[in-house]
């Protein structure tokens, strides 16, 4: 017998590959983006303690109100923007079921989505899963800006959804003021959706400004944000985040997450409503990782390896071409058996797997981890 699925010929992620080649070989792993420190204990206390009083059932499959309540002042603190705690914001298992349900809801057979590539490896499966088309626009290295001329071509009467990403995983670049508006206006008086993929907002470097869709009256009104607990708390494992969105949006977003999660984890939302209090809490994220970015640089500025430094998320995007002709899956793999470094090559995100002799190597790790990356990317 042969079985086939609607992704069978989409292949093993390329994270998965080369964490699974790291731990084989025993090398220093850079490439999945998670932190190898731990969270604040006082985070895992508030977790124990919802657990220890019984909130192990169902949580209300929106979330809880008290959390969705914090989530919403956050909003209005930051952005001076407001979402309804009861009806426009839903908690999530982690940002990337958030992003399967939006297009989940909205993309229908033959509707075209754009994206920008390179682009995080769960759009344009889930597009595929759901009969739409995606409709790539390629951002060119080292800067990876956008060319909104080409966005204005690619739009036509079947685009259902843009899908923004700021800051940008993985080329570590943000979307400017002039970005959303260009956006917003390209947009303006049309059917189109925006899923905007926020996920790191609190890592943006050198005092610059995170554009949320939020901050544009007329493109939050047809816009989801998607974000993520994980990534700012260095809680990846616990896949929490949350989705915000106008009202009308968000009634049909929970009509598809009531059936693919319904809710999620019970003790966690008590402890993150409880965490969220105190904004230091994730307002100081940007100057912590901004110093582990200079340190990785600056550890290896007498590296072979040319680099822009990362605007946001808590990525470093390094060239070689000034070191081999290699193709990047190629190098990255010779980097894991041979020098015992692993990242990710990113012509894997780009259209027809171009190549920009380019890696993507995870700062969220301890100094001592940065150092001996240092030494080993130096031998190069």
């Amino acid at each position: 017998m042969q079985f086939s699925s609607k992704l069978s010929n989409v292949e093993t992620s390329i994270f998965s590959v080369m964490s699974a080649l790291a731990n084989k070989h025993h090398a220093l792993n850079l490439s999945q983006g998670f932190p190898n420190f731990d969270c604040d204990p006082k985070l895992i206390e508030l977790v124990n303690k919802s657990m220890k009083k019984g909130y192990n059932q169902y949580a209300p499959m929106p979330g809880l109100l008290n959390l969705r309540e914090e989530i919403s002042k956050k909003f209005e603190s930051l952005y001076n923007s407001s979402y309804h705690p009861e009806s426009e914001i839903t908690v999530t298992a982690g940002a990337t079921q958030a992003i399967f349900t939006v297009i989940s809801a909205f993309v229908k057979q033959d509707d075209e989505v754009i994206i920008f590539c390179p682009a995080y490896d769960c759009y344009e499966p889930t597009i595929e899963l759901n009969g739409g088309k995606t409709i790539p626009i390629q951002l060119k290295s080292p800067n990876y800006k956008v060319d909104w001329k080409e966005v204005e071509k690619k739009i036509s009467d079947k685009t259902k959804m843009i899908i923004v990403n700021t800051p940008h995983n993985p080329s570590g670049t943000i979307f400017s003021k002039e970005d959303m508006l260009q956006l917003q206006e390209l947009t303006r008086s049309t059917d189109i959706t925006v899923l905007s993929d926020e996920v790191y907002e609190h890592i943006i470097f050198d005092e610059q400004k995170h554009q949320s869709v939020c901050l544009f009256d007329d493109l939050k009104k047809r816009s989801f944000i998607v974000a993520s607990f994980g990534k700012t708390f260095h809680i990846t494992g616990w896949k929490m985040g949350y989705c915000c969105a106008p009202k009308e949006l968000m009634n049909e977003f929970r009509k598809v997450h009531q059936f693919n999660v319904f809710s999620v984890s019970h003790p966690v939302q008590i402890a993150l409503a409880e965490y969220l209090k105190k904004p230091s809490r994730y307002l100081e994220l940007s100057e912590f990782f901004q110093e582990k970015r200079n340190l990785f640089l600056s550890l290896i500025d007498n590296s072979r390896f040319e680099f822009v430094p990362s605007q946001g998320t808590y990525f470093q995007n390094l060239n070689f071409k000034e070191i081999t002709n290699e193709n990047d899956v190629d190098f990255a793999r010779r980097l894991v058996l041979d020098f015992g470094i692993a990242s990710i090559p990113l012509s894997v995100f780009n259209i027809d797997k171009s190549d920009d002799k380019m890696l993507r190597f995870c700062f969220a790790k301890n100094d001592d981890t940065l150092k001996k990356a240092g030494e080993l990317l130096n031998r190069i």
